[in-house]
This record gives structure tokens, sequence and C-alpha cells, in this order.
């Protein structure tokens, strides 16, 4: 398997949007204090650098904070 340094081109359908995006990621937080408390636990040791994670998962705002924080 061969990696590329150029990441593809993203399409972004609206990008006024980001602004309530992270609003929204921001009460996604709020809502998930477990996971906060392993992001913030874990965050400084960068447990997971270099490693490389696959899913497949519906997209919503829990799984944005979930990506955010692997």
């Amino acid at each position: 398997m061969q990696s590329s340094a150029v990441s593809p081109p993203f399409l972004v359908a609206d990008e006024n949007q980001a602004d309530f995006g992270r609003l929204e990621i921001g009460i996604a937080e709020h809502e998930m204090p477990g996971l906060m408390a392993i992001r913030n636990r874990y965050a400084p040791q960068r447990p997971l650098e270099g490693v490389r994670i696959t899913g497949s998962l519906h997209m919503t705002i829990q799984t944005a904070v979930l990506i955010e924080t692997l």
C-alpha cells in the first residue's frame, strides 16, 4: 500500500455553515463528558500518534467529536 503526501480535495457545500458546525461540536463535547475526560487525560501523551484508524460510521456531530479526539 502506498500513501500519498497530497491530501485529496474536500467538497464543502457551504463554508458559511462552519461557525454553526463548530458551535454544534462544542455542544456535543459538553454532552459527552466521558470522552472529554479521556481526551484531556491522554491528549498530552498522544498515544495514537502515527496510527492509522479506519472505520465506517454514520456521520453525526458526535462522530465528529470522536474523530477529533482520535
